[in-house]
């Protein structure tokens, strides 16, 4: 064990102690006062330096035990006094102290756990240690620095976590065995009593008269129980191995026995040697008997395929038929590019034709509603024109008559009439105000049946796109477990149904589809673009042959509807895709369709080629970009078409915009199509709702001016009666018998007026008329123009109609041409594969003829001539192995013999190491034990001795005599001093409680010198002594702490240390007082059960 060495004990001085000022330092967040003061020390200052590494530079607690905020205290490297009352803190700190250096709970003898030490109402407590690293023993001073700050948090449940700094604060290890490192290599041990002796500790020490307690505590104090304890435990071992050793040596014996008993049976077998060489010769040359044959078969085989592959027949009929599906292919091509060019041609044409026919609608109906006009002024002018007749007629009357009637009657008669003419004009007026009113309704009606109308169709069309969303939601949702059920719900069952005709052998070659299904888009910007290309082909179905088709036909009768199936196209399937390097396009910005997608099937890639010429259409993004590559410059060699992001079809000279927003069959990203289309949904119910609540609105309208047209009929045949009334009544007056006289000149007047009306009539109908040739004239063009669109349509449809029945027969061509074609291909592939499946034979039996010869060479390394035969040798092998059982038989299997003796002689020479090895282990430790027993009772004597001359040295400074005895043997220590040389006391239990308290702080303080520790701590050192026996220790503490200016003293007391003499080395920590409310520690609510953790 090392010891420093240290001087003698210096006596102490006999000048005065004086009384320092004491200086308040306030804490702002605590409200705590900290005072430290400073004292000379009487001895003679050390030479010694201050220490270096291991001593505490401060400690700050937060939210431990009692305080919320305690700290941060700054110690002095050599000595320091910890003062204050009781419960003002100083225990809470040496606690800290003890806990924040790794130290368990139990060693603080303050609780059994550390939630305990968390202040009452918060669920953490932080406890901040920093020590001081420099000089040559400094720790990892490349990391830390100067100092080392430990930081332990202590979590409610009782767990901690440790951190340690360095000098900048930055963290270094989080990690407890770095912190048990250091506490190593500064020899600090906070569970020493030596190094930290607790409050508890301190009474229960003090107070005891137990000579084997102070034994015991010197023997943790100088380490040597823990050396001790390590030698109990190596003897145990020794006896442990020893117990091991004797087992192993009965059982070494039986292995012995039976290992001599393997070898004379072993010796026993040598006679069988003569047929076993026999045997092996036999084997060497059945070995290379089976190597010659094996040439020879493959000498046959390479003959064989020389004869096979000179036969090209078959190859060459392959080319002829090559030729006619390449020339029948191109006829197609042409054709096929023909067709889409006229249906093009006729698609342009459409749209112009809708416009049109939408623009003669509008400018017929302006015609019929301008000759409405017309006929009713028309009708107005008869009507006048039959009044003025009558009028004239009965102004021809009136003058035949007028001198017949007499004045009074007459004048009577003129004014009835005047005022029936009156009325009738009135109700004239207002019959005319009633007929245009009623026009205003029947026109409102119209208007509002065609709007309605028009709302019935877009509310249908809108219901019939929700139905089709919610379907297409209900198939995405499904498609979310089998992505089969996108392209349709029956789709999954029907390509069951054909996975099962297919197992039954009722196709050929298994047909594949949906297409939709076998192609995987690497672009998601792109998937609209592939789908608006491909469309229908996305639920196509590929065929090998037309047999396969009508079976598939069949069986799509059963899960599609007529008129609902998808297209099913014959392809030969064909194990490559077309070389299109030289018919697709090549755009370094843009893919084409073809290499856009991943297409794992060669015979899916091959027949989207062919219908679809995916090779030769583009895909671009942008519209405007898009514009550019194929319309304002000539397009990209081989280009025939574009699509973009958006679905767009992009030609030379024309562009067609795309009708869908969203991809639907192709989308990778189900969840937002769903999403997609629940908002969709939702806008088109809203819309429908809309429709609705607007259809409504406009048949309460119609029904609304229906009642006003029925009222104002009435109205109107009410106003007829009147008006026929009237005239009767009129015409009543005007022939009478005595021929009354109507009034001449207000006929004449009438007369004149309703001449001025049908002059104006008259010029509004020809208005009217001019207006109606002309709307008939641009009507007419309209028609004309039409016409002539509806006859371009026509025209391209009947070139179109010999182009089709020309393409059918040029695709008939191509199907039989590729009839043939695979016809003789499948014949050259079967031959090809018969020279392949032979040399596939051949390279078999080569590989075989090599692992024989290799085989052959291992078991004999010369090829050997062979004239038996392999039946033979293996017979005459045979017959020597029933020999060799029969001999084994009786004397047991030779290889089983073998095997046993050798395994016995391995258990007996492994278990006779084993065995030498624990003999030499136990010869090594009882040397070892007796050297370190020997250097173990050494040390204890040196330490017992050392320790003795320090006690010793220590009672004369309080004029006591004395000596202390360590019995090894019984494991005690008795302590015996003497007042003077003439009175003694036999022990401790004479001596008065302060006498005693004096006595074990020297006996502390001896141990202080023989132990090692960068820092000591003592809690309540002078609680026991008197004010006499108190100075003296304290003027003790002072003589070692100046004398081990490399050692650093932390005492606690709750007296005053005012007496201290002034020094730099000196440092006084005044706690302040508690407050009232806190005077003792709470731990009633805590669980004392708890580990520490």
């Amino acid at each position: 064990m090392g010891k420093r060495k240290e001087g003698s004990v210096l006596t102490p001085g006999s000048q005065k102690r004086q009384r320092k000022e004491h200086t308040d330092v306030h804490n702002d967040v605590s409200n705590e006062e900290e005072t430290l003061e400073f004292s000379a020390n009487s001895s003679a200052p050390s030479q010694l330096p201050d220490g270096e590494v291991g001593i505490i530079e401060s400690i700050q607690l937060k939210n431990f035990m009692c305080h919320s905020n305690l700290g941060p205290f700054q110690f002095g490297s050599n000595l320091n006094f910890v003062i204050g009352t009781n419960g003002s803190g100083k225990s809470s700190v040496l606690t800290a102290l003890i806990v924040g250096l790794g130290g368990k709970a139990t060693a603080t003898n303050r609780g059994s756990s550390l939630k305990m030490f968390i202040q009452k109402g918060e669920t953490s407590a932080d406890i901040s240690i920093t020590l001081r690293n420099q000089g040559r023993d400094a720790f990892k001073p490349e990391l830390y620095g100067t100092s080392i700050t430990v930081n332990q948090h202590i979590n409610q449940d009782g767990s901690r976590t440790c951190k340690l700094k360095s000098k900048s604060g930055t963290i270094i290890s989080s990690k407890k065995e770095e912190l048990i490192g250091m506490l190593d290599h500064f020899n600090i041990q906070v569970d020493n009593p030596v190094s930290v002796l607790t409050q508890e500790m301190s009474k229960q020490f003090l107070q005891t008269k137990n000579e084997g307690d102070k034994y015991k505590f010197f023997l943790k104090a100088t380490q040597l129980e823990q050396m001790k304890e390590d030698y109990s435990f190596i003897g145990k071992t020794k006896t442990n191995t020893r117990v091991q050793i004797e087992q192993g040596e009965e059982r070494l014996e039986e292995l012995k026995q039976l290992y001599l008993e393997k070898k004379e049976i072993f010796k026993s077998i040598a006679f069988v040697n003569d047929m076993q060489n026999r045997l092996k010769d036999l084997k060497h040359q059945m070995a290379w008997a089976v190597v010659s044959e094996m040439e020879k078969e493959i000498e046959l085989l390479k003959e064989g395929i020389k004869a096979e592959e000179g036969n090209t027949e078959l190859l060459q009929k392959v080319e002829e038929c090559q030729v006619k599906v390449n020339e029948a292919e191109k006829k197609y091509k042409a054709i096929q590019d023909k067709l889409i060019t006229v249906s093009e041609e006729a698609q342009a044409l459409h749209p112009q034709c809708i416009s049109l026919k939408a623009e003669v609608q509008a400018k017929r109906k302006t015609v019929n509603e301008t000759e409405i006009v017309y006929n009713r002024s028309k009708t107005e002018l008869k009507r006048l024109e039959k009044d003025s007749e009558q009028l004239h007629k009965r102004i021809e009357e009136l003058k035949s008559c007028a001198n017949q009637d007499s004045e009074p009657e007459k004048l009577e008669r003129q004014r009835r009439i005047a005022y029936l003419r009156e009325q009738l004009k009135a109700f004239h007026n207002e019959e005319i105000m009633i007929g245009q009113q009623m026009d205003q309704f029947q026109q409102a009606v119209s208007k509002c049946k065609e709007e309605h109308s028009r709302l019935r169709r877009e509310s249908s069309e809108v219901q019939q796109a929700l139905d089709a969303q919610q379907k297409q939601l209900r198939d995405l949702k499904d498609s979310k477990t089998n992505t089969l059920k996108r392209f349709g719900p029956h789709v999954p069952a029907f390509l069951e149904a054909v996975e099962v005709a297919h197992r039954q052998g009722q196709f050929r070659k298994k047909p594949l589809g949906p297409l939709g299904a076998l192609i995987h888009p690497k672009d998601p910007e792109l998937i609209l673009a592939i789908e608006s290309c491909l469309k229908g082909l996305l639920q196509a179905f590929c065929c090998d042959n037309h047999s396969d088709e009508r079976t598939l036909q069949l069986l799509m009768s059963k899960y599609y509807k007529r008129g609902h199936r998808p297209q099913i196209i014959v392809n030969k399937f064909q194990n490559r895709v077309y070389d299109t390097s030289q018919r697709g396009v090549y755009h370094p910005e843009f893919p084409s369709v073809l290499t856009a997608l991943e297409i794992d099937n060669p015979v899916v890639a091959n027949c989207l080629i062919d219908m679809r010429g995916i090779e030769r259409v583009l895909l671009i993004k942008n519209n405007r970009r898009a514009r550019e590559v194929m319309q304002h410059n000539r397009p990209p060699r081989n280009c025939r078409e574009a699509f973009t992001a958006a679905g767009d079809q992009v030609f030379e000279r024309r562009y067609y915009s795309c009708n869908s927003s969203r991809p639907q069959l192709l989308s990778q990203d189900v969840e937002a199509e769903i999403s997609h289309l629940d908002n969709e949904i939702e806008n088109k119910r809203a819309q429908l709702t809309a429709s609705q609540h607007r259809l409504r609105s406009i048949e309460n309208e119609i029904r609304q001016n229906e009642d006003h047209l029925y009222s104002h009929r009435r109205h109107q045949k009410q106003l007829q009666v009147k008006v026929r009334t009237a005239n009767a009544e009129i015409a009543d007056l005007e022939n009478v018998e005595e021929h009354q006289s109507a009034d001449i000149h207000i006929l004449q007047e009438e007369a004149e007026e309703n001449k001025g009306r049908m002059e104006s009539v008259k010029q509004d109908m020809q208005l009217q008329s001019r207006k109606v040739e002309e709307l008939k004239n641009t009507l007419q063009a309209a028609e004309k123009k039409l016409e002539e669109v509806k006859e371009k349509i026509h025209q391209v449809e009947e070139i179109a109609g010999p182009i089709k029945a020309e393409l059918n027969q040029a695709e008939s061509e191509v199907e039989n041409s590729k009839r043939h074609l695979q016809h003789y291909e499948d014949k050259q592939r079967e031959h090809v594969a018969c020279i392949n499946k032979h040399k596939d034979l051949l390279v078999s039996k080569e590989k075989e003829l090599e692992e024989k010869m290799s085989k052959a060479r291992q078991i004999f390394p010369e090829p050997i001539k062979v004239s038996r035969t392999v039946k033979s040798l293996d017979a005459e092998m045979n017959r020597l192995r029933e020999k060799i059982n029969l001999e084994s038989s009786h004397r047991g299997n030779r290889e089983e013999i073998i095997q046993q003796f050798h395994y016995a002689k391995e258990r007996y020479e492994d278990a006779s190491n084993k065995v030498k090895n624990l003999r030499r282990f136990i010869a090594v430790l009882d040397e070892v034990m007796t050297e370190r027993l020997k250097v173990y009772r050494q040390f204890l004597r040196k330490l017992s001795m050392q320790c003795k001359l320090h006690f010793e040295q220590l009672l004369r400074l309080r004029g006591y005599s004395g000596h202390i005895m360590f019995d090894h043997k019984n494991e005690t220590i008795s302590i015996t001093p003497r007042e003077d040389e003439k009175s003694a006391r036999s022990d401790l239990k004479s001596l008065s409680g302060g006498e005693r308290s004096f006595s074990t702080v020297c006996f502390i303080l001896s141990l202080w010198n023989i132990s090692e520790s960068p820092f000591r701590c003592m809690d309540e050192f002078d609680v026991y002594m008197d004010m006499v026996n108190r100075r003296i220790a304290v003027d003790m503490i002072l003589e070692r702490a100046d004398f081990q200016r490399h050692r650093q003293f932390i005492l606690f007391t709750p007296l005053s240390m005012s007496s201290l003499p002034t020094s730099p080395h000196i440092r006084i920590l005044r706690m302040p007082d508690p407050p009232k409310d806190q005077r003792t520690l709470n731990f009633q609510n805590r669980n004392d059960g708890d580990e520490d953790q």
